[in-house]
């Protein structure tokens, strides 16, 4: 998912949180707040490595990166920068965490950290497999590669840590949207089988087992987001129909359900994994604001999204001969038909 200026306001949100589980620390002027970034998910934080794998689900072409630094595609499903982009220059980055399956994915490009995110992925394998993506625990067995890597990378650099690479980084999950939007919702063997709770049931178990598994391999500051307001997401609303307020209720219920799990089980690990400093990012009730009252934030609309007709338009059906397009994403909350500006 993917705003415009909304990128802004939800990254400041998320960085104000982010600086609240910072350990207390002397900054040396020019160095960056933390050594390394480290961010794990599906499209919401993908910069590229859907590009390298075999998948129809890619942004690697315009209108995608029009708004961007270079105003070209980079992989990222939105106009311009994620809220992660902001989030590195916010801590001092010159440069953002690279896709690990990009060419830029080597030397000292890698000893600020790496991004192993892939759009249609989740908490659910099931989802990643649906659409050839790269599921949680393969994300988890590249960063386990990064970290052989970096520690002979690290090596050849008298002034690397890789202990330190590791351990003081900060790391971001967001996952949890696809494996509702784009496959329980529309996927019979898996809601006819399982109510919406039982299925959140199953991905906060599989939540709970990546973090364990993140931090086994020396993580201790994780930062996971809630899911959004599944219910506002202009796709959503096509499919399941508006109901007040011009949202979904039952997907936003079906959110909240879920958010509440998160963040129960994110307390349980932290009581059970000593020096685990884990924070969960709350995105739903900002962006639910945005989402129904758009205007009070300065944007014209939330209905639509600036892509195509604005209704459905992700992925490979928003692309250059899509019809509707906007002129200026700026006056919309919402990017293509899942993703914020």
């Amino acid at each position: 998912m993917s705003f415009s200026r909304v990128g802004v306001l939800l990254d400041l949100y998320v960085m104000v949180r982010s600086l609240m589980f910072l350990e207390l620390m002397v900054v040396m002027e020019a160095q960056p707040l933390v050594p390394s970034m480290f961010i794990f998910g599906d499209s919401v934080v993908d910069v590229a490595n859907n590009n390298e794998i075999y998948t129809i689900v890619k942004a690697n072409f315009p209108p995608y990166g029009r708004d961007f630094t270079t105003h070209k595609p980079t992989g990222r499903f939105c106009n311009g920068k994620l809220a992660t982009d902001f989030t590195a220059e916010n801590l001092g980055f010159t440069s953002y965490p690279q896709a690990y399956l990009s060419k830029k994915a080597k030397g000292r490009n890698l000893l600020t950290g790496a991004n192993f995110a892939s759009a249609a992925s989740g908490y659910y394998d099931g989802t990643a497999k649906l659409y050839s993506a790269i599921s949680l625990p393969q994300q988890l067995e590249h960063y386990k590669d990064y970290i052989s890597r970096i520690q002979e990378i690290a090596a050849s650099n008298n002034n690397a840590n890789a202990s330190a690479i590791i351990s003081d980084g900060i790391y971001i999950v967001s996952a949890g949207s696809s494996d509702f939007i784009q496959n329980y919702y529309i996927n019979p063997l898996l809601y006819k089988v399982q109510s919406p709770d039982d299925f959140s049931d199953y991905l906060i178990l599989s939540y709970s087992s990546f973090i364990q598994n993140l931090y086994s391999l020396g993580a201790r500051r994780i930062g996971v987001t809630t899911l959004p307001p599944l219910g506002c997401l202009p796709a959503a609303i096509t499919v399941a129909g508006p109901h007040e307020g011009g949202c979904s209720e039952q997907l936003n219920n079906d959110a909240v359900s879920f958010n509440n799990k998160l963040n129960t089980t994110s307390q349980d690990l932290k009581r059970n994994l000593i020096g685990l400093n884990l924070v969960v990012f709350d995105i739903y009730q900002p962006l639910y604001d945005l989402a129904t009252r758009p205007s009070e934030f300065g944007f014209a609309e939330a209905r639509r999204a600036c892509c195509g007709t604005g209704l459905l338009e992700t992925s490979i059906l928003c692309n250059p001969k899509s019809l509707g397009t906007c002129n200026n994403a700026t006056q919309y909350v919402f990017w293509d038909g899942f993703l914020l500006v």
